[in-house]
């Protein structure tokens, strides 16, 4: 049993960072718990690599949902990271940092766009170069894509122009709208996790230990405080202690679980499973939020990353060039374009999402094939996501066994509004289709298939095909009072002393676009909340 000025739970997106903030100091003695294991793995490093841990459990706890009614009660699969860097270790690397307007929405002191765009300033290193709003030299690395992407990415950007959304040079930048190419978080060809950009750099400091395949099963408590941390560590039970703050980085499944195991939580939930109540907190877990999207896929009569990627001598040539020149197809994220559209009139936030990607995969049930061989036909894929759903769901313990994974009720597609957003992305998808740009190209939609013309078959194809982003969050959320809240605007959580939370989790809504920068911005506003803290 150790004592340490802070515990972290979790090396995620945030964790990572403050890890590396906490520790700058050379004085405080941080403590990282991972329950997962080192991110030295060949296809956590390599970009398109996502593709092969997407079923791989040595780093990816592979959620799976309950069934979901909005899906035809199908079940929806959740990969998340389980590994140095979380998610952030096997995501698309996809860099998106929000619109301003939604977290002035937040209405949270200390949390508008005007308090957090110096924190993403501050973060990233944007290959193309620093001004009044990108920021160059953080500990992020942020790449422009535009000298690599498949020339067949060049024609979607000339029909999304045909159907009347302009190219937007850097949706990170003065406005967001507009078709573009996305921005991945790589270095040289290599993928920069939270993980390689925050934690690894903090390593050799003699204030961080970091601890892999730590579980954490519950927080310790001395009465309305935490004191640390239980965990299982290759198959020993383990005590840390925290004299000043335990701070949980779990992400938006582990760290509602953690709490619900320690007794904060839903009193009916934990008397259910025999825990102790400490603090009858009913938002935890609740308010559980996510990007649905919809794909349609097309077959075309030019080369698709189908070629360069599916038969053996495609895959020797590709891994040959990445291993020369760290270039090609491995080094970047299957979604090379995309953008971010406005449907409603007037000004604001976009309402859609849309993703572009010169490949296709014909979707096979959760986990029979990892995303490593395309179709042996020449095909892309066009997809979407609402970006602001009204559909909310909820988390929960399945028992006090915290080894056992909790249940996870997206509720997706529960309103009306969600439903008509997909449908109007659908339309949308057909008309980029059907631009001349990209007619000349296509040869058949093959899903949903042009004979899905009426509404309700239309429905039914949207049921049956839609899928998750991956950008899971709301479940432990920030607010000014306890009521409907989980963590006040400084993330400490309510009713308890030492401990916050700091992930995607605290989100009150979901960002519009990928969550992975807005949760390590997360982690850097984290790190400044607790310095102020500490220093008062």
């Amino acid at each position: 049993m150790e004592d340490f000025d802070y515990i972290i739970v979790g090396a995620g997106s945030a964790g990572s960072v403050l890890a590396n903030r906490l520790t700058e100091d050379g004085a405080s003695r941080v403590l990282v718990l991972e329950a997962g294991g080192s991110d030295r793995n060949f296809w956590v490093q390599v970009p398109i690599g996502y593709g092969k841990v997407y079923y791989d459990p040595r780093v990816n706890w592979k959620y799976t949902t309950e069934p979901v009614p909005g899906l035809d009660n199908a079940r929806s699969y959740w990969p998340r990271g389980k590994v140095l860097g979380g998610s952030s270790s096997i995501n698309a690397m996809v860099y998106v940092r929000g619109h301003p307007a939604e977290y002035d929405r937040w209405d949270i002191p200390g949390w508008g766009w005007a308090d957090i765009a110096p924190l993403f300033r501050r973060m990233e290193d944007w290959s193309g170069g620093a001004d009044t709003i990108r920021g160059a030299g953080g500990p992020l690395p942020v790449y422009d894509v535009a000298d690599d992407v498949h020339p067949l990415t060049r024609t979607y950007l000339k029909a999304a122009g045909e159907a009347g959304i302009a190219t937007n040079p850097d949706y990170n930048g003065t406005t967001m709208d507009g078709a573009c190419l996305y921005q991945i978080t790589t270095k040289n060809g290599r993928r920069a996790s939270a993980a390689r950009a925050y934690l690894h750099p903090a390593m050799g400091r003699g204030n961080l230990r970091v601890e892999t395949r730590a579980h954490v099963t519950r927080i310790l408590l001395d009465g309305p405080r935490a004191t640390g941390v239980a965990y299982r560590q290759n198959g020993t039970e383990k005590i840390a202690h925290a004299r000043r703050e335990v701070i949980l980085c779990g992400g938006a499944i582990n760290s509602p679980q953690i709490l619900q195991l320690s007794g904060i939580g839903p009193g009916d939930v934990l008397r259910r499973h025999g825990i102790d109540v400490v603090v009858d907190a009913p938002a935890v877990g609740r308010n559980l939020q996510d990007h649905l999207g919809y794909d349609h896929l097309f077959t075309c009569n030019v080369p698709t990353l189908n070629r360069a990627l599916r038969p053996l001598w495609g895959k020797l040539s590709a891994g040959i060039r990445y291993l020369l020149t760290r270039r090609g197809p491995l080094s970047l994220s299957l979604n090379q374009g995309g953008g971010f559209v406005r449907l409603a009139p007037g000004p604001g936030r976009p309402d859609l999402q849309l993703y572009f990607s010169p490949v296709s995969y014909t979707r096979a049930p959760v986990g029979t094939r990892p995303l490593m061989n395309p179709d042996p036909f020449q095909g892309f894929l066009m997809g979407f996501n609402p970006c602001h759903p009204t559909s909310r769901g909820s988390l929960r313990i399945r028992s006090a066994d915290p080894f056992d994974a909790p249940e996870m009720q997206p509720n997706y597609l529960d309103t009306d509004h969600d439903m008509d957003l997909m449908l109007a992305g659908s339309d949308l998808m057909r008309r980029i289709a059907g631009s001349p740009a990209l007619a000349a190209v296509i040869t058949g939609e093959l899903t949903p298939g042009p004979e899905i013309t009426r509404r309700a078959d239309r429905i039914a194809a949207i049921r049956a095909a839609s899928w998750t982003v991956f950008h899971q969050c709301g479940t432990c959320r920030m607010g000014r009072t306890a009521a409907g809240a989980v963590v006040d605007p400084r993330l400490r959580v309510f009713g308890i002393a030492g401990l916050r939370v700091a992930d995607a989790s605290i989100f009150p809504d979901i960002p519009t676009g990928n969550t992975n920068a807005p949760a390590i911005m997360t982690g850097e506003k984290a790190a400044d909340l607790i310095r102020e803290d500490a220093k008062g």
